[in-house]
């Protein structure tokens, strides 16, 4: 049910699929499961995307507190990597990232907690992903990290992404402040 990860807050979550000639059932969402996990948080909006190409970067993305996110995310069309980065100033996992493939095939879900930023890599042509934030989105509060920042060195295993001008135009995690403060955290 859940894989450990290399950032310990991060968590992969493998739902239970039941098969037969039908098709499938599994639940993409359960409270009392996700309590099981230690996963408290109350979701407030689900979010949507659709990514036409492969090789698509969206990211890295987070909103700085008091607006700051927790997001579960999964892939329902195609396949992404889909990061997460630790930005919380002096954790002793600060600029690490973790990364796992989301697909609407194995249907796993990946739980990213505040003090991250998160983005994915579409890995094939029409990918949607979706995801539960316990925060409504905030335009004032809304930031963004360079995806090829150096001191992060996230894998993408592409040279030239697409990405959206938001995204070729964001910080390095050096300038972009420091919007989570490891043992301050909310």
């Amino acid at each position: 049910m859940v894989a450990p990860v290399a950032l310990p807050e991060v968590i992969v979550i493998e739902p239970k699929v039941f098969k037969d000639g039908r098709g499938w059932f599994y639940e993409s969402y359960s409270a009392r499961t996700m309590e099981l996990l230690g996963i408290r948080d109350v979701f407030v909006q689900d979010n949507h995307s659709y990514s036409a190409r492969r090789g698509i970067v969206r990211g890295l993305h987070y909103q700085a507190p008091p607006m700051a996110q927790t997001k579960l995310v999964r892939c329902t069309a195609g396949s992404v990597l889909d990061v997460a980065v630790d930005i919380r100033f002096g954790s002793p996992t600060y600029a690490k990232w973790f990364g796992a493939v989301l697909s609407a095939e194995n249907r796993k879900q990946l739980y990213i907690p505040k003090g991250f930023a998160h983005g994915f890599l579409t890995l094939e042509d029409d990918c949607e992903v979706q995801y539960k934030v316990d925060t409504f989105y905030s335009k004032v509060h809304d930031r963004s990290i360079r995806y090829d920042d150096p001191d992060i060195g996230v894998e993408w295993g592409v040279k030239e992404p697409l990405l959206s001008e938001k995204d070729a135009t964001a910080p390095y995690l050096k300038d972009a402040g420091k919007d989570f403060v490891w043992g301050r955290m909310q």
